[in-house]
């Protein structure tokens, strides 16, 4: 084995030890560490899970989640495919079906029109109307954004109509300043409900989609067999 003059040098710089920290003055280690250190996989890549390593539920979870994602977006494109008219409709079913009114039938109704003053639907929730909650329903395109001028003229239709509570609920997505301006409210309650948080609700309370198909997950009663 032959000696390089770099090697014969160190030897007569008489070092204490040869470590890493000696070692990262000369650029050819450096350049040959460097390498060496981006081709190995990280922890988290080493930890994370593969469709190998996954287990029978967790692959499950996976696709559900999948599934889940997938009709979202295929709620989306279906309303924005609907009227103005039919979202203000699908709307006040969706809160109805999440349970807000007295019941399911006579405690909604869409009131949007030219002129509504920003309010496109009300929910009685109690028979004489002593409680009830404003809705304003914007179909706005996904990559739109709602902004504080949108919110705060709603806010004044609220306050014109003497409500304390409304719910502003759009296909696109609030900004910064329109959520931290509903935040800032003291005297009345305003929920924001965008679009991914829409086809969530839409998905959970059974509004627009179907069963496809049930997966029974069973496990051993161990109970059973202790008894």
């Amino acid at each position: 084995m032959k000696s390089t003059d770099r090697g014969r040098k160190s030897l007569l710089e008489d070092a204490d030890k040869i470590d890493l920290h000696y070692l990262e003055q000369f650029d050819s280690f450096v350049k040959f560490h460097g390498s060496k250190a981006e081709s190995k996989p990280s922890k988290e890549a080493e930890e994370a899970p593969t469709e190998e390593t996954l287990t029978p539920l967790e692959a499950i979870g996976k696709a559900y989640n999948t599934i889940r994602a997938e009709l979202s977006k295929t709620l989306l494109k279906a309303i924005m495919e609907c009227s103005p008219d039919f979202f203000e409709v699908l709307v006040i079913d969706l809160l109805l079906a999440m349970g807000y009114g007295y019941d399911t039938k006579d405690s909604g109704m869409v009131v949007g029109r030219t002129g509504d003053g920003g309010i496109d639907g009300i929910i009685n929730e109690d028979k004489l109307g002593f409680s009830q909650v404003y809705v304003q329903a914007k179909r706005w395109s996904p990559d739109q954004t709602v902004g504080r001028p949108e919110v705060q003229a709603f806010a004044g239709a609220l306050l014109g109509n003497g409500a304390s509570k409304g719910l502003f609920i759009t296909t696109s997505q609030f900004s910064k300043a329109a959520r931290q301006y509903v935040n800032d409210q003291k005297t009345m309650r305003i929920v924001l409900v965008d679009g991914v948080e829409l086809a969530r609700l839409m998905i959970d309370n059974g509004v627009g989609v179907s069963v496809q198909q049930v997966f029974k997950v069973m496990q051993i009663d161990n109970d059973y067999f202790e008894a």
